[in-house]
């Protein structure tokens, strides 16, 4: 398409003109998708398992107590509620409910949506409660007494910031770090970054105005954004500020005396953290750390942190990657450090003593699960609860002590039915020869049909077995194939799984997934009419490129909040803080190899393209809706129909509350069912 973009009025989120246009594009699809009885049983199955009261309520630790946060049919926006382990470990615990978020709602005449609550420690007595209008990523601060179950208003010396993309942390009862709009800086520019999140952080002490609250660090507009942080570990108090200098960059500085910054010599890109005496860094590219000595992408090194300010260098290697195997993440308990480890997309978790690094396995867990660290309390004890699941198996809360083990404490129900369900993996081979693995997940009585393909390919975030209650009850009980691709742009085989698919190597995540498609087709698993795929976010920039440069391997596409148009992502809302994922497209040699995949500019009159289901949010504040809307008028402009439909709350997810939802997810198998389903 030319240079001018005849739909930039549709930028305007929520200018009269647009919400018009989407008012006028949602009603077509909602009468003609929501209308019949199966989506009915759609919506209803979705919202039995996003309500059901039989769910494992999740939990961390603070303190004596477990904290967690509750959303079913009765209470849609929340519950903030505690409870003892002793009390928890019960068929039907007693819960101390701290903030009923309907009742705050109701009271202010609000749309509020939970972000999160930061407890001060060591006594649990105060915490500041970050809360969005319609879900987005915006949010107001404001500070609760937890003895008194009361607001601390502003007027009365209590933390309050309005809504924005803040970031604040606990320093003591009485002193914050606080990064938010404080309108201009004395250099003559914006508080903000250009992409919209701090660029200053300042220290707030209770009962002073914020405008008197005293700067401890600059960073730059150019920079996505600065973060403080105290570190409150007994015995290793240390006040530490984060500059982010883009998506995955980052300078790490030591407060010190007057509030000089040391910074942490380290390679920016690497993962950095400090706990107790520990220095650890997680290699993301070849650190040469000494000369002749290059530690690999995906290692992990332990320092004595001191130490390493002064000079000293030497390490431990605690992880060291291969061809198969790459480490997730790690956590601290009072005695191991644990690691979560891929295997071929598959689960290990192995522990390494805190005393001298000597490794042992975890005992108790489950074979061929999927486990993630949930929390751990490493200041006080060896505690660790852990979550357990397949793409066969619903998730079961494990819970014990890195020294003695774990065993369930909690199980979700059995919301489909998987008796006769199982799960293999594949390996495509993409373009350039790379080998793709691939879960295939179906009833054992169907061989093809009606396939569902999802992918996300990006930003190192890993595809690994889940269960899907939703997508088992929505599509898989029903005679559907649900496939999952562990594409390049993820981290399923460490760092350079990822960062070989950054910039100008973004094509290898599309001919990937792309592969995968291919693959499933050859293997007589679907055909491509009969084939569909799904993602959101980048991964919905992953089904504009499947429908603009791969139309003919597809059925349907299902789009949402998606980037799409490339050329301008960088000026709308976040998009700044991503260019070191996709690139710069104000720089024409990055515009050379962003515009061979950018859908907005691709779509053209003469192409047959599959069914698209577009969806998005008006509150995403994340991913802007001129992405989809644009989108939608260009391709109706070169006579393509498109199913359209726009949450006017919900923010980056889409959804605000259980029953947005559930709507969003049956719009969406009904669409499916409706163009891939059996003819």
């Amino acid at each position: 398409m030319s240079d001018s973009d005849p739909y930039l009025w549709l930028e305007d989120v929520t200018g009269d003109d647009a919400l018009t246009w989407v008012r006028e594009h949602n009603q077509p699809t909602i009468d003609r998708l929501t209308t019949g009885t199966r989506f009915s049983d759609l919506q209803s199955a979705a919202l039995e398992v996003f309500d059901t009261d039989d769910r494992i309520a999740y939990v961390r630790r603070r303190g004596d107590h477990l904290y967690n946060y509750w959303r079913d049919a009765a209470n849609p926006r929340g519950l903030w509620r505690r409870t003892t382990l002793e009390q928890y470990r019960t068929d039907s615990p007693e819960w101390d409910v701290l903030i009923d978020l309907d009742a705050v709602a109701a009271d202010e005449d609000e749309n509020w949506v939970w972000k999160s609550a930061l407890v001060l420690r060591p006594a649990h007595e105060r915490a500041l409660i970050l809360l969005s209008r319609g879900g987005a990523d915006a949010s107001i601060v404001r500070e609760f007494d937890m003895v008194s179950r009361t607001w601390i208003d502003a007027a009365d010396g209590g933390f309050a910031l309005p809504e924005n993309k803040s970031d604040i942390d606990w320093i003591d009862q009485d002193t914050v770090y606080v990064g938010t709009d404080f309108g201009t800086h004395s250099d003559g520019e914006s508080a903000l970054t250009n992409s919209g999140y701090p660029r200053v952080v300042k220290r707030w002490t209770r009962g002073t105005p914020l405008d008197s609250a005293v700067t401890v660090f600059d960073g730059s507009v150019e920079d996505v954004a600065v973060q403080g942080m105290y570190d409150d570990t007994p015995g290793f108090e240390r006040h530490f500020v984060v500059r982010s200098t883009d998506f995955f960059n980052h300078e790490f500085y030591l407060l010190g005396d007057g509030d000089a910054a040391t910074l942490i010599d380290v390679p920016t890109d690497a993962h950095t953290s400090v706990h107790r005496q520990w220095l650890l860094v997680f290699t993301r590219s070849p650190w040469e750390l000494s000369a002749g000595h290059t530690h690999p992408t995906g290692t992990l090194l332990a320092f004595d942190h001191d130490a390493y300010l002064t000079g000293n260098r030497d390490a431990t290697v605690l992880f060291t990657p291969d061809d198969h195997t790459s480490l997730q993440n790690f956590s601290f308990t009072s005695d191991h450090l644990v690691l979560v480890i891929l295997r071929d997309v598959q689960t290990e978790v192995r522990l390494l003593s805190v005393s001298d690094w000597s490794v042992s396995e975890l005992v108790g867990l489950p074979e061929l699960a999927t486990i993630s660290v949930l929390d751990t309390d490493p200041d006080h004890s060896a505690e660790l609860f852990l979550s357990a699941s397949s793409f066969t198996t619903p998730p079961s809360l494990l819970h014990g002590t890195s020294t003695g083990g774990v065993a369930p404490i909690k199980q979700s129900p059995t919301l489909f039915d998987t008796s006769n369900v199982s799960a293999s993996q594949y390996f495509s081979t993409s373009d350039d020869g790379t080998r793709i693995p691939y879960f295939v997940v179906k009833r054992d009585d169907v061989d093809s049909g009606p396939t569902l393909l999802y992918g996300y390919g990006g930003f190192e975030n890993s595809m690994t077995p889940s269960y899907g209650a939703v997508s088992g009850r929505s599509w898989v009980e029903r005679g559907g194939i649900y496939v999952i691709a562990n594409i390049r742009g993820g981290g399923e085989y460490g760092p350079t799984w990822h960062t070989q698919a950054q910039l100008a190597g973004r094509h290898l995540v599309y001919e990937d997934f792309a592969s995968v498609a291919k693959d499933l087709i050859a293997r007589g698993l679907t055909t491509s009419e009969q084939l569909a795929a799904q993602g959101g976010s980048n991964g919905g920039l992953l089904m504009g490129v499947m429908l603009t440069s791969y139309p003919e391997l597809f059925g349907a596409l299902v789009c949402q909040v998606p980037l799409l148009d490339m050329k301008r992502y960088h000026l709308l809302l976040a998009g700044a803080s991503w260019v070191a994922e996709y690139g710069d497209p104000d720089d024409p040699e990055q515009w050379e190899f962003i515009s061979k995949y950018s859908p907005y500019q691709l779509l053209r009159r003469d192409a047959d393209y599959p069914k698209l289901l577009m969806t998005t949010s008006t509150r995403d504040d994340r991913v802007h809706p001129g992405h989809a809307r644009k989108f939608v008028a260009r391709m109706e402009e070169l006579g393509h129909s498109v199913s359209y439909y726009e949450n006017i709350e919900g923010g980056h997810g889409g959804a605000a509350d259980n029953k947005q939802a559930a709507f969003k997810s049956a719009l969406a198998y009904e669409f499916l069912w409706e163009s891939i389903g059996p003819r």
